[in-house]
C-alpha cells in the first residue's frame, strides 16, 4: 500500500485485490453521479386530463437527480441523452462499488494490525 505504517503489513492476497481494484478503477470513464427515474406526474390545473377518473398522467419524463451542496437538483433527459448517458451512470455506480470494496479490504487489514492485541 502506498502510506504502509509499521504494523501494516497486508498479505499476498491483500495486494492482489488491492491491485484488482486498483486496475478497475484506472480503466473506468467518466462517471456521472445520481440516478435516472421515469415519472408520470399530476399538473395542477384543475380541469386537466390528469385530474379524471381514469387518471392520464404527463409523461412519461426521463428524469436524472443528484445532490449539489446537499440540495436535490433534478434534470428531464431525452431518450438520446439517456441512451448516452447511461453507461456514466454505471461506471459511477462500479466507482462507488469498488470504493466500497477497497474500505472493506482496508478495514481487514487494520484490523489485522497486531497493534491492536497488545492492549
Amino acid at each position: 500500500m502506498a502510506s504502509e505504517s509499521k504494523g501494516l503489513e497486508p498479505d499476498r492476497a491483500a495486494r492482489a485485490t488491492q491491485a484488482r481494484i486498483m486496475k478497475e478503477l484506472s480503466e473506468l470513464g467518466f462517471a456521472l453521479p445520481g440516478s435516472i427515474e421515469v415519472r408520470s406526474t399530476r399538473c395542477g390545473k384543475a380541469n386537466c386530463r390528469c385530474k379524471a377518473d381514469p387518471a392520464q398522467l404527463h409523461g412519461p419524463y426521463i428524469v436524472w437527480t443528484r445532490k449539489v451542496s446537499q440540495k436535490t437538483v433534478t434534470r428531464v433527459l431525452n431518450a438520446d441523452q439517456l441512451e448516452d448517458y447511461r453507461p456514466l451512470l454505471d461506471n459511477a455506480k462500479r466507482l462507488r462499488e469498488l470504493v466500497t470494496e477497497l474500505q472493506r479490504l482496508t478495514l481487514d487489514v487494520v484490523d489485522r494490525d497486531d497493534r491492536w492485541r497488545s492492549r
